[in-house]
C-alpha cells in the first residue's frame, strides 16, 4: 500500500498499515503496551484487597495470595489457570450474579465461555478469541478480572471516604532564633556541648570574663602598686605556648547560614557557566545535525511524493472502483434478499397447495366410504328380504281371512236358502 511520508516518519504520528484488499486501518500499538498488563495487575490487586478477598476467599479455599505480578508473567499455567477461574467465580458472585465455583476436572472451554457470557453481561467488550485465556495469564486474563472486579465495587456501593486529619494541639509560640546571626551566646553554648562532648581542655570564656573582671577590680584596687611588669619574658613565652592550643577558638558550620547558602549559589553558578560552554558547543552541534537531517527528509519526501504520484492516484482510482463495486454489491444484495423473501412466500403456498392434494388424493384412494355403501346395501337387501317375507306371511293371513269369511258367508247363504224350500213344500 501506497503512503505519503511525513518529516515525522508516520502519518498523523501514528504508524499505520493496510490490509491488501480490505481497506482496513490498523494502528500499530506503542512500545510501552507490552509493559500495560502489570499496570492493570498492580491495580487488580489493590482492587481485591478492597474486596476484603484475603480472608474471604483464600484463607476459606487455603490458597496462597498472589504477588502484584502474578497474571502478567508465566510460572505455572495449571495454577494460574485454577486461580484466574476461582477469582472470577468469586467476583461474579461478588458483583450480584451466581455463578457455580469451578473444579479443577472441568471442560476449561465451558468455564471460559461462562464467564466471557458473564462479562458481556455486565456491558463490558470481549474481542479476543476465548483462546487467549486458557494459558492462565496475560493481557487479557488481567483485563477480564479488572473488570470484574470493578463490577464488583459498583455492587457494593464502594466509595472513596474523605480523608480524617488528626488533630494537633497548639503549642506554646517560641520565638525561632536565627541560626543565620552568630551570637556570643551560642558560641558559649557550642563551647559548653564541647566541653561535655570531647575529654580536651578548652578555656571558658564566662570563666574567663569573671576571671577578667576579677583582675580588673583587684587592679582598680591596686592601680598604685602596679607600675612595673616583673614577670620574665621567656617564662611569659613559655606559659604562651603551653597556652597557645587552649586558646584556639573552633566556630562549627552550620549548613542553615545563608553565608554558606550564597557561596554554594556561587559555586553552582561558576560550575554552570563553565559546564554550559561546553555543552553549548555539543548543542549546537546536535542543532545543526538535527537540521541538516530535517532538510535531507524534506527532500527524501518530496522525491519520493513525486516518484509515486501516480501509484497513489491509482491507489485513489482502485478505491472509487471499490466502492463503486460495494454500492452495486449493496443494491444487489438488497433484491436478493427481496426475491428470496417472495420465494418463501411462493415456497409456503406450494407447501400448503400440496397438502391439499395430498388430503384429496387421500380421500378419493381411500375406499373405506365404498366398504361402509356396500354393508349398507346389503344389509338393505336383507331387510327388504324380511320385509318381504312379512308382507307374504300377512298377504297369506288376509287370504285365509277372506277364504273363511267368503265360505261362512256361503253357508250362511245356503242355510237361508233351505229352509224356505222346504217352508214352500
Amino acid at each position: 500500500a501506497a503512503a505519503v511520508v511525513t518529516p515525522s516518519g508516520l502519518e498523523d504520528g501514528v504508524s499505520r498499515s493496510r490490509g491488501e484488499g480490505a481497506g482496513e486501518v490498523v494502528v500499530e500499538r506503542g512500545p510501552g503496551a507490552a509493559y500495560h498488563m502489570f499496570v492493570v495487575m498492580e491495580d487488580l490487586v489493590e482492587k481485591l484487597k478492597l474486596l476484603h478477598y484475603e480472608e474471604e476467599l483464600l484463607r476459606k479455599n487455603n490458597l496462597k495470595p498472589p504477588s502484584r505480578h502474578y497474571f502478567a508473567l508465566p510460572t505455572n499455567p495449571g495454577e494460574q489457570f485454577y486461580m484466574f477461574c476461582t477469582l472470577a467465580a468469586w467476583l461474579i458472585n461478588k458483583a450480584g450474579r451466581p455463578f457455580e465455583q469451578p473444579q479443577e476436572y472441568d471442560d476449561p472451554n465451558a468455564t471460559i465461555s461462562n464467564i466471557l457470557s458473564e462479562l458481556r453481561s455486565f456491558g463490558r467488550t470481549a474481542d479476543f478469541p476465548p483462546s487467549k485465556l486458557k494459558s492462565g495469564y496475560g493481557e487479557h486474563v488481567c483485563y477480564v478480572l479488572d473488570c470484574l472486579a470493578e463490577e464488583a465495587l459498583k455492587y457494593i456501593g464502594f466509595t472513596w471516604k474523605r480523608p480524617t486529619y488528626p488533630v494537633e494541639e497548639l503549642e506554646e509560640e517560641t520565638v525561632p532564633e536565627d541560626d543565620a546571626e552568630l551570637t556570643l551566646n551560642k558560641v558559649d553554648e557550642e563551647f559548653v556541648e564541647e566541653e561535655t562532648d570531647n575529654e580536651e581542655n578548652f578555656i571558658d570564656l564566662n570563666v574567663l570574663k569573671a576571671q577578667t573582671y576579677r583582675l580588673d577590680m583587684n587592679e582598680s584596687a591596686k592601680q598604685e602598686d602596679i607600675l612595673e611588669s616583673t614577670t620574665d619574658a621567656a617564662e611569659w613565652n613559655l606559659e604562651v605556648e603551653r597556652v597557645l592550643p587552649q586558646l584556639k577558638v573552633t566556630i562549627r558550620t552550620d549548613n542553615k547560614d545563608w553565608r554558606i547558602h550564597v557561596d554554594q549559589m556561587h559555586q553552582h553558578k561558576s560550575g554552570i557557566e563553565s559546564a554550559l560552554k561546553e555543552t553549548k558547543g555539543f548543542l549546537d552541534k546536535l542543532h545543526n545535525e538535527i537540521s541538516r537531517t530535517l532538510e535531507k527528509i524534506g527532500s527524501r519526501e518530496k522525491y519520493i511524493n513525486n516518484q509515486l504520484e501516480h501509484l497513489v492516484q491509482e491507489y485513489r482510482a482502485a478505491q472509487a472502483q471499490l466502492s463503486e463495486a460495494r454500492e452495486r454489491y449493496q443494491q444487489g444484495n438488497g433484491g436478493v434478499t427481496e426475491r428470496t423473501r417472495l420465494l418463501s412466500e411462493v415456497t409456503e403456498e406450494l407447501e400448503k397447495v400440496k397438502q391439499e392434494m395430498e388430503e384429496k388424493g387421500s380421500s378419493m384412494t381411500d375406499g373405506a366410504p365404498l366398504v361402509k355403501i356396500k354393508q349398507s346395501l346389503t344389509k338393505l337387501k336383507q331387510e327388504t328380504v324380511q320385509m318381504d317375507i312379512r308382507i307374504g306371511v300377512v298377504e297369506h293371513t288376509l287370504l285365509q281371512s277372506k277364504l273363511k269369511e267368503k265360505s261362512n258367508m256361503t253357508r250362511d247363504m245356503h242355510a237361508t236358502i233351505i229352509p224356505e224350500s222346504a217352508i214352500g213344500s
